[in-house]
């Protein structure tokens, strides 16, 4: 069962283009500059995605001379990735039995 800051976690990554820039941040460490190139998003809608991601909990941000660079916290995802694992592990375990709960 996923925790309620899973569920908020999985909420925030669910939007394309905040999936998009986590994607791009598992690669390489990016300031919102490049962001702004990389996703076409306009800048003030990226640092809007870009605040929620910080405030969930799922961005560092490091400040460099007159920029901010962003990069991915992966032991958020090391979470996640046990919660699903779990989640996968209980379906075959519910496949194997045969559990099925009978229609009134």
């Amino acid at each position: 069962m996923l925790t309620s800051a899973e569920t908020d976690l999985m909420r925030v990554l669910a939007d394309p283009l905040r999936w998009k820039i986590v994607t791009l941040l598992a690669q390489e460490t990016l300031c919102t500059t490049h962001l702004v190139e990389e996703t076409g998003a306009r800048q003030t809608n990226l640092s809007n995605h870009l605040k929620v991601l910080r405030e969930a909990g799922v961005v560092d941000t490091e400040p460099c001379g007159r920029f901010t660079y962003y990069s991915l916290r992966p032991d958020v995802f090391d979470v996640l990735g046990g919660s699903f694992a779990g989640l996968a592990a209980a379906a075959r375990a519910t496949a194997a039995a045969g559990t099925k709960r009978s229609c009134p």
